[in-house]
């Protein structure tokens, strides 16, 4: 599999991020929605990966620079036709590898409760991110939950 910066341009990108926003929308209560769209993708403490195996498009998934020390994962999503193939902790390796090399010391992710949640949760949690506060201008709500990764 191949792991590259993507400027959001692809047709395939565009999809997965539309299926991404609809998901979210469609599990969370109307408010609790915080997931960026293509133009909040595109600022420049954003970085975006796609992940591709040959032609085939596979997930994306990206990185938010919040200040000099932590960053946010931000729309981490896996193709459907990719799903439980090892697509998402490829990717969630790399973002990793990235803050890192980056300097970053903590990333964190904010993200919903429910069964639909429940695959995502457990792969953050797989990766050492563990249940904390509010970051950032984020607020606690009995839907949304933060996870957090000292690096």
């Amino acid at each position: 599999m191949n792991i590259q910066i993507d400027d959001l341009s692809s047709r395939e990108t565009q999809d997965l991020l539309r299926l991404h926003l609809a998901g979210m929308h469609s599990n969370s209560p109307p408010g609790h929605v915080f997931a960026l769209d293509l133009s909040g993708l595109k600022v420049p403490e954003v970085t975006v990966w796609s992940v591709w195996r040959g032609d085939a498009f596979c997930s994306i998934g990206a990185l938010k620079r919040l200040d000099a020390r932590t960053g946010e994962i931000k729309s981490m999503r896996t193709h459907p036709g990719f799903l439980r193939q090892g697509v998402g902790r490829l990717l969630l390796n790399h973002i990793i590898e990235q803050a890192r090399a980056r300097g970053l010391r903590r990333l964190s992710l904010e993200t919903g409760s429910g069964p639909a949640f429940e695959p995502a949760l457990r792969l953050y949690r797989s990766h050492g991110f563990s249940d904390g506060e509010a970051f950032a201008d984020y607020t606690r709500s009995p839907f949304n939950q933060f996870l957090h990764l000292d690096l």
